[in-house]
């Protein structure tokens, strides 16, 4: 039997949903900028725009490592950021453009915590069985892995998102 409702979470069913459509579009556009600066960066760097490459590559130092040998290339020239967390990226921002069509935008609970565990488990043995010299990981591993965490990642923060979006519009 499903636990009751307080009358502080009741969300009437007659609100119009644009304003969760306009929160996620902002989260689409806004994780697609970042996933775009990551390739700016170096297609900059390669056209002599070094002023704009060079404060992207600042930018992503405050999160990432940025080791050119952890890192894909373009133009010649590494990623604002590592394999790895090119990957997170790319997931997060896949998963956020295709997540309405996996879960309703009304949706505000998070799935149990051990999803996000299990997403996490093939980076962490990634990255475990390199720091231990047992096997050498590679940029697609450190990718993928990434990936998987990243698209998983998704269903933690929008619901989060989607939740102060029908809170705000309750008390307007």
């Amino acid at each position: 039997m499903a636990a009751a409702l307080s009358p502080e979470q009741y969300v009437p069913q007659t609100i119009r949903s644009h304003r969760l459509w306009v929160v996620w579009f902002a989260c689409v556009v806004i994780a697609s900028l970042v996933i775009a600066l990551v390739f700016i960066a170096p297609v900059a760097l390669a056209n002599n725009h070094s002023a704009i490459a060079l404060t992207i590559y600042r930018a992503f130092s405050k999160v990432c490592h940025q080791q050119p040998e952890r890192s894909f290339f373009v133009a010649g020239y590494p990623l604002a950021i590592c394999a790895r967390c090119t990957g997170l990226y790319a997931g997060f921002t896949l998963s956020i453009i295709l997540y309405p069509l996996i879960v309703p935008l009304r949706r505000t609970f998070t799935p149990p915590r051990k999803w996000l565990i299990l997403a996490a488990l093939p980076l962490a043995v990634d990255f475990g069985v390199n720091f231990l010299g047992i096997w050498t990981n590679t940029h697609s591993s450190r990718f993928l892995t990434g990936f998987v965490l990243g698209s998983v990642a998704v269903f933690y923060v929008v619901p989060g998102m989607m939740d102060l979006a029908l809170r705000g519009w309750k008390n307007s």
